[in-house]
């Protein structure tokens, strides 16, 4: 135990307890006292100074989504904390563990607007997944023991911990105690056999199997088990569009990602097939369409740790709260061996349609101007798949997830249920820091790069080695792709002027190129990837480029559109 220090000292060692080595944050008045014990830890503990709080939470998103790790930020009261709740949403929908420690202002001044004083408990208390305002120096040890506990156990996502200025300045015993259980929390639930037994039955009497996987295989640590059951059973498999990585893209039994852009085999077939296995993902509408016309004659079966999610979209016949790799490991030790080749021949047979009519066309353009596809298809090629993929949100993101073939795992991170645009540069900051080793491209619209662009700043002084793509259309593409559709080419208001961002780049000391032509292509991907330290390529693309297929909204998943 270690008698009488301060409460900001608690806090860090808090984190030293938790084997904390990286904290994304931005200084201000009420976390000073944190900031000022941090001086002391700074040979233990790396902190990046980001340029904006959003910066910091995706960055800490990043970080968690691919080290397997909490991430960890900090922002100071009023604005500061207010400049988190964006990524707190995101980080809540898409079941991203990370602790925010805000500042906030002395407790006497608690409700009477002093300055910079803002109500953090309350604005983020439904995009937290338990937020906690602590204002006893003795209390922070307990407070952040249990904020990491619950943002890391069962389905992850993000906490705050609010910590008043006296109970940062006031004295304390301390002593960390890592917090392993909470009264009324279950985090991991115990199967129950009978409903997986059921499930069992189900798979060994289907002819027509189908499988969907989401993120809970990821977050569980289930790669490994899922390619052991998938083998064994013969199912084929699809992914939602935060289950990619989990299973590779390059596997036999793998036919594709799901959802309004995703290919044409999975969502076909999604209404063919006889049993439909989801694990670990949540039926989000983005993969379902009309809900009234999902899977109506298949016999469904849902394995969720999250037993919010069972029967809230989609009604399972046999719903199973479970962790997914201690499901996977039950399923495969009970499956029957099996091999669906004529069921697997169906997917392979529509693949064709789709790769006659977009696919091939969108990867290997004979003329016109650079496409999106054929530069992320040259990019997945150059890498082998195996570099670790952040994109930010709109087309290019729905182009990279059907172009990239993603063989790692945990080599796919975008903002799923939110859409945060602005969402990549920084967490592609967190990816990095997180895997050293691995190559980290952030690949970005025109539109969404500008929304977090000051990020440059925190890459040129941290010397992160992130590769930037940016796929510059002129235009927020996903929108005018909606305007042309269904809005009768009424282009409103998304044409957008950029900047020149190659001398942005180099203002910010980071290296840059612009190409135009196809023919600058391959060596452009060529210098992007074998550079030293962090660069940026812009490639110009087709203004009116768009993704297809494509479900409408209210269609069915049946009615998917390839043109």
């Amino acid at each position: 135990m270690e008698k009488n220090i301060r409460g900001a000292e608690a806090v860090m060692r808090c984190l030293v307890a938790e084997k904390v080595d990286t904290i994304f944050g931005y200084p201000g008045g009420a976390i000073m006292p944190i900031y000022d014990a941090l001086y002391d830890f700074k040979e233990q503990v790396n902190h990046i100074l980001v340029r904006h709080e959003q910066g910091a939470i995706h960055a800490a998103q990043g970080f968690a989504r691919t080290s397997g790790k909490v991430g960890v930020c900090f922002a100071t009261s009023g604005p500061g904390a207010t400049n988190l709740i964006t990524g707190l949403a995101d980080a809540m929908i898409d079941s991203t563990p990370v602790v925010c420690v805000t500042g906030q202002v002395a407790s006497h001044l608690l409700g009477t607007d002093a300055f910079q004083e803002t109500d953090v408990i309350g604005i983020s208390m439904p995009v937290t997944k338990w937020n906690i305002q602590v204002t006893k120096a003795e209390d922070i040890a307990g407070a952040m023991a249990k904020a990491f506990y619950i943002a890391g156990s069962g389905r992850p996502g993000p906490v705050l911990v609010d910590i008043t200025k006296d109970a940062q300045f006031g004295m304390t015993d301390f002593e960390y105690k890592p917090c392993e259980k909470i009264r009324s929390y279950s985090p991991k639930p115990t199967i129950q056999m009978d409903d997986l037994n059921a499930a069992v039955d189900l798979l060994n009497s289907a002819q027509k199997p189908f499988l969907l996987i989401g993120q809970g295989i990821i977050l569980s640590g289930a790669e490994k088990e899922l390619v052991a059951f998938a083998e064994k059973s013969g199912i084929p498999v699809a992914s939602t569009l935060l289950g990619l990585g989990a299973f590779p893209t390059d596997h036999p039994l793998y036919v594709g990602y799901l959802g309004m852009h995703g290919n044409y085999a999975p969502n076909i077939l999604t209404n063919e097939c006889d049993v439909l296995l989801a694990i670990g993902m949540r039926f989000d509408d983005r993969v379902t369409g009309d809900v009234s016309r999902y899977a109506k004659q298949a016999k469904v079966i849902h394995f969720d740790i999250d037993a919010a999610e069972l029967n809230k979209i989609i009604k399972a016949d046999v719903a199973v709260l479970a962790d997914a790799k201690e499901a996977l490991v039950h399923l495969t030790e009970l499956i029957t061996p099996k091999k669906h080749e004529n069921w697997l021949g169906e997917f392979r047979a529509l693949e064709k349609i789709e790769h006659e009519s977009v696919v091939n066309e969108a990867k290997h353009p004979t003329n016109g101007e650079l496409k999106m596809a054929e530069v992320v298809n040259l990019l997945s090629e150059k890498t082998d798949g195996k570099a670790i993929i952040v994109t930010d949100v709109g087309q290019h993101q729905m182009i990279t997830s059907r172009y990239y073939q993603y063989k790692g795992f945990r080599s796919n991170v975008t903002s799923g249920g939110l859409g945060t645009m602005g969402f990549s540069l920084p967490a592609a900051i967190g990816v990095k820091l997180g895997n050293p080793e691995k190559t980290v491209v952030a690949i970005i619209g025109d539109g969404g790069f500008q929304m977090t662009i000051q990020e440059l700043g925190t890459i040129l002084q941290a010397k992160v080695d992130v590769k930037i793509l940016i796929l510059n259309n002129n235009f927020l593409g996903m929108v005018r792709q909606w305007q042309q559709l269904f809005f009768d080419r009424r282009y409103s208001f998304t044409e957008i002027v950029n900047p020149n961002f190659t001398a942005i780049a180099k203002g910010y000391s980071i290296d840059a190129l612009k190409i135009t032509e196809r023919s600058e292509l391959d060596n452009g991907l060529d210098t992007l990837l074998n550079s030293t330290g962090a660069f940026l390529l812009e490639v110009v693309v087709e203004q009116e480029e768009n993704v297809f297929p494509m479900i409408e909204t209210g269609a069915s998943v049946s009615e998917i559109r390839l043109n």
